[in-house]
C-alpha cells in the first residue's frame, strides 16, 4: 500500500475541527505538534517584544494514497485555509516506505475499499 504524508499548519483554535473532518474523510490518526511558529508574507507585529500571533499546531497525517487528495481538501475546508488569510496551509508529500502500521492496515484497507 502506498501512503502520503499530509502536513497542516493551523491556528490551534481550528485543530479539533480539522482532526474531526479528516477522520470523517478517512484519516485513521494524526500526530499533533503544538506551539509551532510561522510567518507569512508580512511578519506579525509585536508589542513591547511580545508576539501577538496565536499558537499554531502542526498536524501530521499518514494516509493511504487513494484517500489523500480528498482528506487534503477536507482539511482545507475545515480550516478555512482558502477563505481566511493566515488561517493555515496544508500540503502532501509522497512516502517511500513506512513501518509500524500493522494495527491500522485492516482499517486502511477497508477505508480504501469503501472509497473505490
Amino acid at each position: 500500500m502506498r501512503f502520503k504524508l499530509i502536513m497542516a499548519l493551523t491556528d490551534d483554535t481550528h485543530t479539533e475541527a480539522i482532526l474531526k473532518a479528516a477522520r470523517e474523510a478517512g484519516a485513521t490518526g494524526c500526530t499533533v505538534i503544538t506551539s509551532a511558529r510561522g510567518e507569512g508574507l508580512r511578519p506579525e507585529k509585536t508589542f513591547l517584544g511580545l508576539d501577538l500571533a496565536g499558537q499554531r499546531d502542526l498536524l501530521l497525517f499518514l494516509v493511504a494514497e487513494p484517500l489523500a487528495r480528498d482528506i487534503l481538501e477536507t482539511i482545507s475546508r475545515a480550516g478555512r485555509f482558502e477563505e481566511t488569510p493566515g488561517a493555515g496551509i496544508a500540503f502532501q508529500v509522497g512516502i517511500e516506505d513506512a513501518v509500524g502500521l500493522s494495527t491500522q492496515m485492516k482499517t486502511l484497507s477497508h477505508e480504501i475499499e469503501e472509497q473505490i
